[in-house]
Formats: structure tokens, sequence, C-alpha cells
């Protein structure tokens, strides 16, 4: 068992790490988007877009029903791009979230301060039906976005994946280490719905080209997750 680092208190709670989250709710969207607006939405210069061929990039939507996490019961959507420290070598890749909206204090503050993840309160309501599973965001007190996946069949177990995050804490480039479970039903990308409203988020998302039908789909129930505590991250090195 890996060792527990102390890293402090937040609002009387104790955070250690490594942070294990044993059940979460998630879909994963994969989108081909434009690399240069993609490339507008990292802030600072430590991180640049990792092109998938000529004048694109990846975008990753994650919306997740925290159902069981030592940070709180919670829901979190992640809008990400795929990137890399700036002169680091092509075989590294992770991801930069450039949004990260959830619906507790807690959660926000603790992914602010301890690992610089841009964290803000919103409204996300997350719906289930016996055949799908919807998750709706209200930013800033407008409808921005609605993401609604299929819960079909599981194809497969899941299975544990190894994963950087990237993000800036106090101004310092950081890396986060995540091992997390990918959903194992894999639904029809076309199945999909993406709607999209008003106010800055929307407006980002239709910069990459959105609503759009998925590349790839998946989602998943009673995934496990692990977190480990961030790293700084110099310029040219993964």
């Amino acid at each position: 068992m890996a060792a527990q680092t102390v890293w402090g208190e937040i609002q009387g709670r104790t955070i250690t790490f490594p942070m294990a989250v044993p059940h979460s709710n998630i879909a994963t969207l994969l989108f081909t988007v434009p690399s240069q607006p993609a490339a507008a939405l990292l802030p600072g210069d430590a991180f640049e877009v990792v092109e998938t061929g000529p004048g694109v990039t990846q975008l990753v939507v994650a919306a997740c029903d925290y159902v069981d996490n030592p940070w709180g019961d919670y829901d979190e959507i992640n809008l990400g791009l795929l990137a890399r420290p700036v002169g680091a070598s092509a075989d590294v890749v992770g991801s930069f979230v450039y949004r990260m909206p959830v619906n507790q204090d807690f959660t926000c503050e603790a992914g602010n301060r301890v690992m610089g993840f841009p964290k803000t309160v919103e409204g996300i309501d997350t719906t289930y039906t016996p055949d799908e599973v919807s998750f709706a965001l209200t930013f800033d007190g407008e409808f921005a976005l609605r993401v609604t996946v299929p819960r079909v069949a599981a194809t497969a177990a899941p299975v544990s994946i190894a994963a950087q995050s990237y993000s800036y804490l106090d101004g310092v480039a950081m890396a986060t280490t995540l091992e997390m479970d990918m959903g194992e039903m894999v639904p029809d990308p076309a199945a999909v719905r993406v709607e999209l409203g008003t106010g800055v988020v929307a407006d980002e998302l239709r910069s990459l080209g959105l609503p759009a039908t998925p590349d790839f789909a998946s989602w998943g129930e009673h995934l496990a997750a692990v977190f480990h505590l961030g790293e700084p991250v110099a310029a040219g090195s993964g």
C-alpha cells in the first residue's frame, strides 16, 4: 500500500493522498476539434495542445457523478484538451481541464487549493432513467450544456488507466497523476445528445464546433479512481 501523505486541512477535514474514490458514474465523450481555438482556451504559457492530426486536437468532456468520494457526494463536468508541457517529447500526452464546474463548495475549495484545478460552484442536475443518463450544467445562472448518454449493457469489465492532468497551482505548472477506471459501456456516439445554451461555456464549446456527434463515448457505473498529490512540471519535461 502506498504511503499516505497529509496535505493539511480544509474546512476542518484532513486532506490525504493518495485519495481513493470507490464509486463514481462517469460519461466520457471525445471530440475532434480545431487546434487553434482550442489553444486559445489554455491559460498561461507552460502547456500546449497536442495535435492528433493536421490542425486538430481532442476535446474531452467528462460528466461525473461522484457517489462516494472523500471530498463529498457531488457532480462535476470536466472540459479538457489533450496537452503537454511546452517542449516535452511527442510521447508525453496528458489533459488540461480548462473548466471544472462542481455543485458542492468543499470539493471546489479543495480542488482549487490542493490541485490548482479550475473548479467553480455551479448548478449541475444529473438525471437517471433506465435507458439513459443526463447531465445539465447551469453556469453563472444560465443554462450552458446538457449531455445525454445511453445506459447500454456493459461490453467488458472496467479497465484502469493512468493519466496526467495538468493545472496551475499558485502560478506553478503542475501535473497530477491519477489512475481511473474507464467506463465499460460503449454506446453508439450517434445516440449521444449534446445541447448548448448561452453564456461563456456554451460560446467556448461553439468555438470548437459543438454541438457535434462525438468520435467516441463511454459510460461506466461503480467506477473507481485514485488521485495522487500533484508535482511541479518543468517546461520540456513530462
